[in-house]
């Protein structure tokens, strides 16, 4: 698989499961292409990658529950911001 092939970006809403800030990233839209660059601080639940924000960083990029977020891994890496809109 090439690059480009692999290259994913997608925007979704931050829960909060079991008192901790978690983004929920179904496979079946693309999620399964984020899972090796989240390894460490995401989990494999079911068909969903489960990727938790701890509150240091949420807290710095003002990510709070029902926050809306930019994911992408365009250099290999996990990527989370901030979304510039809301909306899927």
């Amino acid at each position: 698989m090439d690059e480009n092939e692999s290259f994913i970006s997608l925007k979704g809403p931050v829960e909060k499961v079991n008192g901790k800030l978690v983004l929920r990233i179904p496979f079946m839209v693309g999620g399964e292409k984020l899972v090796d660059c989240a390894r460490g601080i995401a989990s494999v639940e079911g068909d969903y990658l489960m990727v938790a924000i701890p509150d240091w960083p949420a807290e710095k990029l003002g990510i709070a529950e029902g926050s809306w977020v930019d994911v992408d891994n365009h250099d290999g890496k996990f990527h989370l911001q901030p979304a510039s809109e809301t909306g899927a």
